[in-house]
């Protein structure tokens, strides 16, 4: 069954976004400095408590160290910055196997690999694509999808993306 969204679920949706974005503008520099990149930043209500999620990467992988390590430099730069209005609990990860792509940078860094991508909105029926990125740039991405097409997708029509594992 569909759930509903009522108002005051899209005022919280459009509250955590904009506290995102104030994170992600806040740990950038210090990040950067890392030599390491964001990759995605999740803020969400779970259980009655709030979650910050930051997931990061850097060339050659992050590890338990990296994690351990960035998790108190970016509490303690939230904590000074007062970003989050409300307690939290700050969780900092890797992006895993199936790593977001949010970002054009994203895509073009992984041409060539399986992705799972689902729109906002139908594209001739379909709202989920999975098959190798064939090329991205220029606001789109263009993805051999398993149907046999290579359907070409504006990012900004892209609600979710997501790289497919690739187990040996």
């Amino acid at each position: 069954m569909p759930r509903r969204i009522y108002q005051e679920d899209h005022a919280s949706e459009v509250l955590y976004m904009d506290i995102i974005k104030e994170i992600e503008r806040i740990i950038d520099p210090l990040v950067a400095a890392e030599k390491m990149e964001i990759v995605d930043v999740q803020y969400a209500s779970e259980h009655g408590r709030k979650v910050l999620r930051i997931f990061l990467d850097k060339e050659g992988g992050f590890g338990l160290s990296d994690c351990t390590k960035m998790s108190e430099k970016i509490g303690n730069l939230l904590d000074q910055s007062n970003a989050v209005p409300d307690s939290y609990v700050l969780e900092i990860s890797s992006p895993g196997l199936d790593r977001a792509l949010k970002k054009e940078k994203d895509f073009v860094k992984f041409i060539g690999r399986k992705a799972r991508v689902s729109v906002y909105a139908p594209i001739d029926g379909q709202r989920n694509f999975v098959g190798a990125i064939l090329t991205a740039g220029n606001g789109s991405v263009t993805i051999d999808d398993v149907t046999g097409k290579k359907v070409s997708l504006a990012l900004d029509i892209i609600a979710k993306a997501r790289l497919e594992p690739e187990l040996e």
